[in-house]
């Protein structure tokens, strides 16, 4: 077969400002009229199968050096016992190149994903298998191929520098602004995410994702237990997602950072096949649908889970609720993002449920977010925390106190329709939640008007149990001028007057016009 020609762009290091913008720039001209959802898979298995070859080409050059001490490039558990991928030759990266310009690369790609599917268990049924169809251009195939050969993305230096995650996941944003709506299905943007994680501090314990898309909030819980310290293996991954593409973006997306995971043996609906029914998550994180009105409640009357009142029919917000509710550990802490109305609808009982929950003691915080932030939709949105435990040793006693913050002014809008919030105001956010609730070395907390307050349950009765941060929180404080009223009252008075005058004589000269023209309407009575 022709050998195919190589990428003449050097391999980017992940030092390059910007590098992930212009890869996508150069993958996504060569999408050409391919849908968004569907160039996703295509995109996003080749970037996987090119990380665990990288990967894969490191340890195997590593054991040719040590065949004299009796090592065996070949050998698969030569590999696995590294947590490396074994790849067979048929799916390596250098195969797959050198046959890119191919007309058979379609079915050569197809052949490689189910080569390393057979050989790694926990990826059967996982990757992307439809490069050989018809409506996929090959010579683009090709193209995407040679163009993604040219970033090093499983060898040493890249991996501790996670430019495979960097990668990945601009691409899963980039592709959910483009699908818009269904976008949103699969990605909650990083910032949500970063708060949620931020807030929660999940340092070590059992996290829990019932509706976990392609596994965003299981990659920055890694994160932040790395960011301080921690390790990974003090954290126990488990989720669920409906959706069966979906559900392997975030098997694939869990893989390649080796982040080991229980997101049950295949996709599953949280509601009607809980896959982790026995599960108390010390951690919970999640975005759900929005006001989700197809989630089959009808069927699930009388299910156990409904301890605070039965969900309606049409909106699943608060069955989300109490699943979150009903899998939490006895000290667990749930964060979770959900439509605004879930914070004051009364229609079918969800003041009911909303007023249980909190007289249960159960709401910590509430968090309302600005607009914009969303791919999928522009229904305003907020965060919830519960916590089942509110007097434990961790914290101080908060019971009967819940935290509102208002962040709607924060953020920055990045493109027309889309903002986002800066590391500054994500950390502001953090940092007062901690300090509220009496986390070691974060600082006394104060209520700061327009932004956060402290209120007893008694108040949140007053206001008929609805939990809009903007009622408690008031009004941002006006700075003062230093300028007596007195004095600014005649400087405002005296300046008023001037335009008054300025009004008449404009006035004047307007109806002095009209009259020259023959309509006369200002000596009328």
């Amino acid at each position: 077969m022709a050998r195919g020609r190589r990428s003449n762009n050097p391999k980017t290091n992940g030092a390059t400002l910007g590098f992930e913008a212009i890869l996508w720039a150069a993958a996504d001209k060569l999408r050409n009229n391919m849908d968004a959802a569907e160039y996703k898979h295509v995109v996003l298995g080749l970037i996987f199968l090119k990380y665990i070859s990288d990967a894969f080409e490191e340890r195997h050059t590593q054991l040719q050096k040590e065949v004299d001490q009796g090592a065996d490039p070949e050998d698969p558990d030569e590999y696995r016992a590294d947590n490396i991928f074994w790849v067979p030759k048929e799916a390596r990266w250098s195969f797959l190149q050198a046959n890119a310009k191919q007309a058979s690369i379609g079915k050569l790609v197809d052949d490689a994903m189910l080569a390393i599917e057979r050989d790694n268990r926990s990826l059967k049924g996982v990757l992307p298998k439809d490069y050989a169809r018809p409506a996929l251009d090959k010579q683009r195939l090709g193209e995407l191929i040679d163009l993604i050969a040219g970033i090093g993305l499983g060898d040493a230096e890249n991996r501790s520098k996670d430019i495979l995650g960097r990668v990945y996941e601009y691409f899963l944003g980039q592709f959910a602004s483009a699908e818009g709506k269904k976008g949103g299905q699969f990605y909650t943007p990083r910032c949500v995410v970063q708060v949620l994680v931020e807030m929660l501090a999940p340092y070590k314990g059992r996290i829990f994702d019932p509706c976990c898309g392609s596994g965003g909030m299981f990659v920055q819980s890694e994160k932040f237990v790395q960011a301080h310290g921690g390790h990974i293996g003090d954290i126990s991954i488990y989720g669920q997602e409906s959706n069966p593409t979906t559900w392997k973006l975030a098997k694939m997306n869990l893989a390649i950072r080796g982040i080991d995971n229980n997101l049950g043996p295949e996709h599953g609906d949280s509601f009607h096949r809980d896959l982790h029914k026995d599960l108390r998550a010390d951690y919970i994180l999640a975005n759900p649908p929005f006001n989700s009105s197809d989630w089959g409640g009808e069927r699930l009357r009388e299910d156990a889970r409904w301890k605070f009142g039965v969900p309606p029919v049409g909106n699943a917000n608060f069955a989300w609720v109490q699943h979150f509710i009903y899998h939490l550990a006895p000290a667990g802490i749930a964060g979770f993002v959900l439509a605004n109305g879930s914070m004051s609808s009364n229609q079918s009982g969800e003041g009911e449920i909303r007023r249980a929950i909190l007289e249960a003691d159960l709401v910590d915080c509430m968090v309302a977010l600005p607009g914009q932030l969303f791919y999928s939709t522009q229904i305003p949105a907020c965060l919830w925390f519960l916590a089942r435990d509110r007097k434990n040793g961790r914290f101080r006693d908060r019971r009967g106190e819940t935290l509102f913050i208002d962040t709607r002014k924060m953020g920055v809008l990045i493109d027309r329709v889309h903002r986002e919030l800066t590391a500054e105001e994500i950390a502001k956010i953090a940092e007062t939640y901690h300090a509220w609730r009496g986390d070691l070395g974060a600082g006394n907390y104060t209520d700061v008007p327009g932004f956060c307050k402290s209120a007893k349950v008694e108040e949140m009765r007053k206001n008929g149990y609805v939990l809009t941060p903007g009622r408690y929180v008031g009004a941002e404080a006006q700075e003062d001028d230093g300028e007596p009223f007195e004095e600014k009252m005649q400087r405002l008075t005296a300046k008023l007057a001037e335009q008054f005058d300025k009004s008449a004589g404009l006035k004047a000269d307007i109806c002095a016009n009209l009259k020259q023209l023959g309509y006369i309407i200002c000596d009328k009575g």
